[in-house]
């Protein structure tokens, strides 16, 4: 019975990992970037994992059972072979001494043979320590007079922490999502009693100790002639109920284009979705946006605006999401329950042609922009052409209530903004690069829940 259980428990997590396989596949090739997909394959990441774990136990066990019988070899799993560890990591050697002798004859005239050698990854426990620093004192006997040489740096006012304490309380609070209730309850289980009015009050000291951090990759962000623009939301308390705030991010990211600037990523907070936040956030900034179609951003690229105003630059990934929701069918069986779902076929042909222009952008990812540009006037501009004309007479055949005349309007509504990257190669297809980095803020929400107050998030945007 326990090698029945572990053949069982090893399908089952073999298809688990399959299905995962098949999702991750598919999205990459036919589906968006949004956080639905996301959600999915975190749900398939957590099945695969018990899973996983529940047929390697099975596998221990029914190895233990056939130790004690004869009659039944034990059952052992077909595993993917392992990665090796990386190089950079410290190694360790532990050496085992070969015998003096032969164990067989006893004889000493042994000749050496290379050595086996297994990787093992262990972890260091992390463990805190405290630094005292001691300033000696002197008296001089002539005049009296008292010397001591000054004070260490601190971080913050009192040096009651070290900088990488300070690090690691903030790396775990904005980068884990830990909150500071959960990290001084884990403090004290090790042996480190500190209030949370304290942790919280490092916190505030450190968003004061990094500003002029900030206000220089600030500087070098909008220094960029292109940057990529979103938001998401955040939910802030509020009497009675929770109110939905915003956080906006903008990125210079020039690796698309083997532009040697580091990337960088601004994010700001407001409370709502008012087009006034990013005119603020942008003031002065006359380069190139990548953006959605978000109706906020409208005011950046209108004449008059500054010396000179933005060019805009649309994301082709959320104007291929309307063609992808007709052919999703997975998403149209949770909304129509019973009824077969429909599959458009012109919306079909839609993603075809839009994924031709995904592939040529796959070829040039990562080369100079003069080189980018030479393509895409090449391959891409027929491509773009006689998209724009399919959807012209598609749209001229189809109702105007129709789904997929819907998904065409958004394209056709601002096609000059879909068509910029045609005229500049350091424009990418798609605004991933500000979506990526707004991934941080949707994990977070599921462990912080809400936002205090408007100070308490743009302090530390």
């Amino acid at each position: 019975m326990a090698k029945v259980r572990a053949i069982n428990a090893d399908l089952l997590a073999r298809n688990a990992y399959l299905e995962l396989m098949n999702e991750k596949m598919r999205r990459d090739k036919f589906g968006a970037s949004s956080e639905r997909s996301r959600r999915l394959r975190d749900q398939l990441e957590l099945t695969f994992e018990e899973l996983e774990a529940n047929a390697s136990e099975a596998e221990l066990l029914g190895q233990i059972a056939a130790a004690k019988t004869t009659a039944v070899t034990a059952f052992t799993r077909k595993r993917t072979t392992r990665r090796d560890l990386p190089a950079d990591l410290p190694r360790e050697k532990v050496v085992i001494p070969a015998p003096q002798a032969c164990p067989c004859c006893g004889s000493h005239d042994l000749g050496h043979l290379p050595a086996d050698i297994t990787e093992t990854l262990e972890r260091v426990p992390a463990r805190h320590k405290v630094i005292q620093t001691v300033r000696e004192k002197v008296s001089c006997r002539q005049c009296e007079k008292i010397s001591q040489p000054p004070a260490p740096f601190h971080v913050t006012p009192r040096g009651m922490f070290g900088p990488h304490f300070l690090a690691n309380l903030a790396f775990q609070k904005y980068g884990l999502h830990q909150p500071l209730n959960s990290q001084r309850d884990r403090l004290e289980r090790e042996g480190i009693p500190l209030s949370l009015s304290t942790l919280a009050d490092q916190i505030g000291a450190i968003c004061v100790a990094v500003k002029p951090l900030f206000l220089l990759l600030e500087a070098h962000a909008l220094s960029a002639d292109r940057l990529h623009a979103d938001d998401t939301t955040v939910p802030l308390l509020a009497k009675l109920k929770t109110e939905v705030a915003r956080i906006w991010d903008y990125v210079r990211d020039d690796r698309p284009f083997g532009g040697p600037a580091p990337p960088v990523a601004l994010c700001y907070y407001s409370r709502n979705r008012k087009g006034e936040h990013p005119r603020a956030h942008l003031a002065g900034y006359s380069g190139i946006l990548q953006v959605d179609k978000f109706a906020g951003f409208n005011d950046l690229f209108r004449e008059g605006r500054g010396e000179k105003p933005m060019t805009r630059a649309n994301c082709w990934a959320h104007s291929r999401r309307e063609f992808f929701k007709l052919v999703d069918i997975r998403q149209q069986m949770k909304r129509r329950n019973a009824v077969a779902p429909l599959i458009s076929p012109l919306a079909s042909e839609a993603l075809e042609r839009i994924d031709r222009l995904f592939a040529i952008e796959r070829d040039i990812n990562g080369k100079r922009a003069a080189e980018r540009l030479a393509v895409r006037q090449e391959q891409s501009a027929p491509i773009v052409v006689d998209l724009e004309s399919w959807m012209r007479e598609t749209r001229a055949s189809l109702s105007r209530h129709d789904a997929v005349t819907k998904a065409i309007n958004y394209f056709l509504n601002d096609w000059e903004g879909f068509t910029t990257f045609l005229a500049d190669g350091r424009i990418c297809l798609t605004n991933n690069s500000a979506e990526r980095e707004l991934r941080a803020v949707a994990r977070g929400r599921k462990a912080w829940l809400f936002v205090g107050s408007d100070r308490a998030v743009s302090a530390r945007r």
